[in-house]
């Protein structure tokens, strides 16, 4: 997003300060939302920009889900059995991400409140270094997409112990959601479309139509489903609803890992 720069000084001392700058609200500039924004407006909240405010709901797209997986190596074949474990053994689980603050990261912190276990955050540099930790046994668990870590559940190199999502997933029909075990557990990375505020109403009808008639399109929900996602056609109200429920949860999840930017 557009930024001004302020600059003041005071005692020799220069502070800066930005100030966000919406685009037109016109339909023609619009912003592609999805966790990492919800998650940002507890974690790195800024006064000049609220999300629920000056961002209205166009259309949801679609939800790439996420799956709980351990090494083979460890002991637990399933959530309730990794519960047992984690509560037997606090602080010795070793829990790998792909950053802090992302949402295989507090895709963790969830499940941790959720479920009460204690478990040691080991971020990687990335998906790269976070699966090979995994692998190597550096890591128990991790809270990765389907679509990053199929691969290496289908040929024996991880166990799949539960899909994130509310309800199991086409890909891993055998694999129970994590729900089932942990009361109020979901994580649904849905990726969606929003437009400045005051962006007229019959321009935002628009734009949810052309956007649901094309997920409705056999080719371009085709290659969604290739790239790892359930496409979710939606209203705006749908929509508007997922992001609010998503930036409550993420602030009280936030609050309760205790993450802060430096």
């Amino acid at each position: 997003m557009p930024e001004a720069r302020l600059t003041s000084s005071s005692a020799g001392a220069r502070r800066t300060a930005s100030v966000a700058i919406l685009p037109p609200a016109d339909g023609y500039t619009l912003l592609e939302l999805g966790s990492p924004n919800f998650i940002n407006a507890t974690l790195n909240p800024d006064p000049n920009f609220d999300l629920i405010r000056d961002i209205v709901p166009v259309a949801g797209i679609g939800r790439n889900p996420f799956v709980m997986v351990v090494n083979p190596d460890f002991p637990a074949k399933n959530v309730p059995e990794f519960i047992a474990y984690a509560k037997a053994n606090p602080g010795k689980i070793n829990m790998t991400s792909t950053g802090t603050g992302n949402l295989t990261h507090f895709a963790g912190e969830l499940f941790k409140m959720l479920a009460g276990v204690d478990m040691v955050h080991v971020p990687g540099h990335g998906e790269m270094e976070a699966q090979t930790d995994l692998l190597a046994g550096r890591a128990e668990v991790m809270f990765d997409p389907i679509v990053s870590t199929l691969g290496y559940v289908q040929s024996g190199k991880l166990r799949a112990l539960g899909v994130t999502t509310a309800t199991p997933i086409r890909t891993l029909p055998d694999v129970p959601t994590i729900g089932q075990f942990v009361p109020g557990y979901e994580v649904d990375a849905q990726l969606g479309i929003g437009a400045p505020k005051g962006t007229p109403k019959e321009i935002l009808e628009y734009l949810n139509g052309q956007i649901n008639a094309g997920l409705a399109d056999p080719t371009i929900k085709e290659r969604l489903v290739g790239l790892g996602f359930v496409p979710m056609p939606e209203s705006q109200a749908q929509f508007g609803r997922y992001m609010t429920d998503e930036t409550e949860k993420w602030a009280k999840v936030v609050k309760f890992a205790g993450v802060k930017l430096e």
